[in-house]
């Protein structure tokens, strides 16, 4: 765990701050806002500083940053906290790593803070659960566990749920938060964010992570490496100028046909409607018509293509013919 904030949000991480200063922080908070604009992290940051706080009042210097050599610090990054838990999905094979995750958070996960629960905090005044992310938790069962501890919180315990879509969630849970919203990032603040993480990246590969974002870093992130600037060059030249001979059209399904271009083949699948998206804007009438079929079609395509496992290279070839429909006829 890291005390380092993360960029961008400001506002957020500076009501939660106000709210810890104030005295009187609400037991349970919903950290609501899309995927990959810095929950998660900011979660952890505020987790860490609620205990380490509360086990040395008035001893802390002021913000969110921890010293390393910080007992409650050192104590959370080994993974030994007694009065800190954070659940999330777990492995499928739970004695193996690197494995694919559980659909959900289980009933049994749950029902594991129980025994905490029965006992005073260890260290401190205070304990503090995060839950990332709770629309991963499974219905009903477990949700109406954790119910039971929202409406009749242990003494000290501080409840952090991280949610993607809060609108998701049992109405009985979100009324027992108060939300944070964390909203997505602006360009300067995601530009900033990718060259923290990737210093080595060319700027027309920062530019095309940005614009692949949409203001979540995560997002951006996660297709780093795949050379998303040459995908988007490669649409920005069928939009344009249309692919009456099929070449282009070929060439791409051809490049990401291979199983080991499988990453960029699903970076694709997410860039590409959402570049149909971003031609869409500022056209009227016929124009904006067409580009708002080719993108109905061009979602419906990628989830269809991930859910039935499709051929990449024909599923490439039809992506591509809707960006072409874009192009402006002679």
């Amino acid at each position: 765990m890291t005390s380092a904030l993360p960029i961008g949000n400001d506002s957020a991480h500076a009501v939660f701050a106000a709210a810890m200063a104030s005295g009187s922080l609400h037991h349970a908070w919903l950290f609501a806002g899309p995927e990959g604009t810095g929950k998660a992290r900011f979660a952890r940051a505020a987790a860490l500083r609620l205990l380490a706080e509360a086990a040395a009042p008035g001893m802390l210097p002021p913000g969110f940053d921890i010293p390393e050599s910080n007992q409650t610090r050192r104590l959370i990054e080994a993974g030994s906290h007694p009065d800190y838990r954070e659940i999330k999905r777990l492995p499928k094979e739970s004695d193996k790593t690197g494995q694919e995750l559980a659909r959900s958070i289980t009933i049994a996960q749950v029902r594991g803070l129980l025994p905490m629960f029965a006992m005073k905090p260890s260290l401190s005044p205070r304990r503090v659960v995060l839950i990332d992310a709770i629309d991963d938790v499974e219905r009903p069962g477990a949700s109406n566990a954790l119910l039971k501890s929202l409406e009749e919180p242990p003494a000290g315990t501080i409840f952090i749920l991280i949610s993607h879509a809060p609108g998701r969630l049992l109405p009985t849970i979100r009324s027992r938060c108060r939300t944070l919203r964390f909203d997505p990032l602006g360009s300067e603040d995601m530009r900033a964010v990718i060259q923290a993480n990737l210093g080595q990246a060319t700027d027309a590969e920062v530019a095309a992570l940005v614009r692949a974002g949409a203001g979540s870093p995560g997002r951006a992130l996660g297709f780093a490496g795949l050379d998303l600037a040459a995908l988007d060059d490669a649409l920005a030249a069928i939009a344009r100028d249309g692919d009456r001979s099929n070449a282009r059209r070929v060439k791409l399904s051809k490049a990401l046909a291979p199983k080991a271009a499988q990453p960029r083949y699903e970076a694709f699948l997410d860039r590409a409607p959402a570049f149909i998206a971003e031609m869409a804007r500022g056209q009227h009438g016929e124009r904006l018509r067409v580009a708002l079929d080719s993108y109905d079609a061009a979602r419906a395509l990628s989830t269809t293509a991930r859910a039935l496992s499709l051929d990449a290279q024909g599923t490439v070839y039809e992506m591509a013919g809707l960006v072409a429909k874009l192009a402006v006829p002679a």
